[in-house]
């Protein structure tokens, strides 16, 4: 049974807090992850918290099932009155249940690049809102997964983490530099395409190749002009209006429908 906990000085409750900041998920290989929709989804792919967290009063049912199971697997499990549920995770309104689980480490080298015909690439991404909303288009689109290149922002931040609505737990997340990604890239099939202002190409016009590697670019600076000239296509969305760009999230949506769409 889950231990009831109203001191903010708990150590568990200091240790869940603490994954609010980098250095500490770092130091521990852990994230958070907020509410029963999401936790759901963790656990409906196999995957259970370490830790969970429970609001004070009657669980909903599925959240019962997932603290027992996450209990049975091992995990610490807690109940906590609100105030403190709000401290850990940071909001005013404040979920009703919250996990700890462990950052998978996947190496470039155990990467499948034949487990889907669609990857999403970014190269120094600073929002990590647009990761996760590029990581939920990812399962939308039932891509393998985001190779994030460079420094990009932390995939397992709560921000990241809520924007991916889940997708967090089903897509491949692998951190390199890009002196690393393109070798691997080129030991195998993939054609790498990059959304550029510096083509004339139509998004819409070319011919798509599988598996596809859609690469984004930094949200302010774009491409580096050394990482448009590795790609096999240059590709850009006409803009009609005064905007000279989209955001780089939607971007990659748009892109990801429409390679999928043209291989129907």
């Amino acid at each position: 049974m889950p231990r009831h906990i109203t001191s903010f000085s708990n150590d568990t409750v200091k240790r869940l807090r603490s994954l609010r900041e980098k250095k500490a998920r770092r130091l521990e290989g852990l994230f958070l992850a907020e509410g029963l929709r999401i936790m759901a989804e963790a656990r409906d792919v196999g995957v259970l918290p370490e830790v969970v967290a429970c609001a004070e009063g009657e669980l909903h049912p599925l959240a019962a099932e997932i603290v027992a199971q996450a209990e049975a697997a091992g995990a610490e499990a807690i109940v906590v009155p609100d105030e403190i549920m709000a401290k850990m995770s940071g909001k005013d309104n404040p979920p009703l249940l919250l996990g700890a689980y462990r950052q998978p480490r996947l190496p470039l080298t155990d990467l499948d690049r034949s487990a889907s015909p669609l990857w999403f690439v970014a190269e120094k991404l600073r929002d990590p809102g647009n990761i996760g909303t590029i990581l939920r288009t990812g399962d939308a689109v039932a891509a393998g997964g985001l190779i994030l290149i460079d420094d990009s922002a932390d995939p397992f931040s709560v921000e990241a983490v809520r924007a991916s609505m889940g997708a967090i737990f089903t897509q491949k997340i692998v951190q390199v530099p890009w002196d690393s990604f393109l070798p691997w890239l080129r030991e195998g099939p993939g054609q790498l395409v990059g959304t550029s202002l510096q083509t004339d190409h139509d998004y819409l016009d070319p011919t798509y190749e599988q598996p596809s590697f859609l690469l984004v670019g930094n949200e302010q600076a774009g491409l580096p002009e050394a990482y448009e000239a590795e790609c096999d296509l240059l590709v850009k969305m006409p803009m009609l209006g005064r905007a000279d760009s989209l955001n780089a999230a939607v971007a990659a949506a748009v892109m990801a429908f429409h390679v999928r769409a043209s291989w129907r």
